[in-house]
């Protein structure tokens, strides 16, 4: 029987981990990520000059060619909005490999409780805590929209948890039909919810408005405003708030994705046998990742619901679960940084870009050249299946993709034999 020799170190097992985001640097699965200073100036500074942007927006935009490309401060909170609630998505996709057709479902169901706990839906009783910007003797549940976002967070958390525990048991396609059948089933509900027993919880296809704004009451100190309603720079403080959701968001996910937990989510998303075989409980592991996306998802609709100053049916067709998840695909799945980039683009497509191009393009070669014009914005979702096609046929990995998912691709995932068998 052989034996190494004393000066020979033990050789080390690779681990499959590597060094992506699993669990930190090359030293395996246990270790945190090298603590890079650039990277931190790098957020830092990305991060102030985005709180700056509604002080140079209008300088951007009226810059010649490029200026009526910029979107406006108003355009932003929809983008952050839709952006956060792709970074929660990411944690059910990209991080547990779960396909989640229906997430659009946890975005209705933060509205809603927004629309039931600060505005005049039930008029039949009146309670007012924290409300700012209404009268005292407004009729309807009014809470602190701060109060509202938290609820609205603990009850999509509770609703995802419902909705995982009977379908998370599946898998693939399966999972994707049944999470499919939820998303569905949501909107429907808040369309003739208007009735129930002869009671009215959503108030039907009119949905409910309005919807009491944010704001600091006489903590504000005069500094901060009363109510973002009635404030000169409304939409610069919904922007500021949104960046903030947002950056926490990001926070949490980066934080998940490097624990325990997240790993474990990892685990299952490479192989789910395998993941089971060393121990992991996949029903409790795979229930915490759809709880988490739905509690962002869940803030996020709060958020929007009380932006808009209204929850309306209209705003929760299956499309949206759909659009987010071109946003996860477009970044690269399980890449925080990459959703980011991902949810920013389309988002502004969506909002502002694509009827902007669209003007463009009709001034300068539909008009002029055929003597119509086109509408863009029409042939929206087919712009985006049609980016979402290119994505996967030249870069599958996303725009910004996760390390592992990237190596595994451009080196191919295979085991290599203990004993060298070439030479014998």
């Amino acid at each position: 029987m052989s034996s190494i020799p004393a000066d020979q170190p033990p050789a080390r097992r690779a681990h499959p981990a590597g060094d992506d985001g699993a669990g930190g640097g090359s030293g395996g699965i246990g270790r945190r990520r090298v603590f890079n200073p650039l990277n931190v100036l790098l957020v830092l500074g990305l991060t102030a000059a985005a709180f700056l942007y509604p002080y140079y927006n209008e300088a951007l935009q009226a810059i010649p060619l490029i200026g009526d490309f910029v979107p406006g401060v108003g355009a932003m909170v929809v983008m952050l909005v839709f952006t956060m609630m792709a970074v929660g998505l990411n944690i059910v996709v990209g991080y547990a490999g779960l396909l989640d057709l229906g997430y659009v479902a946890f975005y209705a169901a933060g509205a809603y409780m927004a629309a039931w706990f600060a505005s005049q839906q039930f008029e039949q009783w009146r309670f007012h805590f924290g409300a700012v910007g209404i009268s005292p003797e407004l009729p309807g549940i009014h809470l602190s929209i701060w109060i509202v976002l938290i609820l609205a967070g603990i009850f999509t958390t509770v609703v995802g948890i419902l909705i995982g525990l009977p379908t998370l048991r599946l898998r693939g396609d399966y999972l994707a039909i049944v999470t499919l059948g939820f998303g569905e089933i949501i909107p429907q509900f808040v369309r003739n919810g208007d009735n129930i027993f002869g009671f009215d919880l959503t108030h039907g296809t009119f949905g409910i408005s309005p919807i009491d704004s944010p704001g600091f009451g006489a903590l504000g100190g005069g500094l901060l405003p009363e109510s973002y309603q009635t404030s000169f720079e409304r939409q610069s403080w919904f922007f500021w708030t949104a960046l903030v959701l947002l950056l926490i968001t990001i926070f949490c996910s980066v934080q998940l994705r490097d624990s325990r937990l997240g790993r474990a989510w990892i685990a299952i998303r490479e192989d789910e046998t395998a993941a089971a075989a060393m121990g992991i409980p996949l029903m409790r592991t795979k229930t915490w990742s759809y709880a988490i996306g739905a509690f962002f998802g869940g803030v996020a609709g709060a958020f929007y619901a009380s932006f808009k100053s209204g929850a309306f049916p209209a705003d929760f067709y299956f499309n949206i679960s759909i659009f987010l998840l071109c946003m996860v695909i477009l970044g690269g799945m399980g890449s925080v940084w990459g959703v980011i980039v991902g949810g920013m683009v389309l988002g502004y497509l969506n909002v502002e870009g694509l009827s902007t191009i669209g003007t463009k393009l009709n001034e300068a070669f539909f008009d002029p050249v055929f003597g119509k014009q086109i509408e863009v914005a029409k042939y929206q979702f087919g712009i985006y299946g049609a980016i979402s096609v290119r994505m996967m046929l030249f870069r599958p990995v996303g725009l910004i993709p996760e390390r592992r998912r990237r190596r595994e691709l451009e080196e191919g995932v295979h085991d290599e034999s203990l004993y060298d068998a070439s030479s014998h």
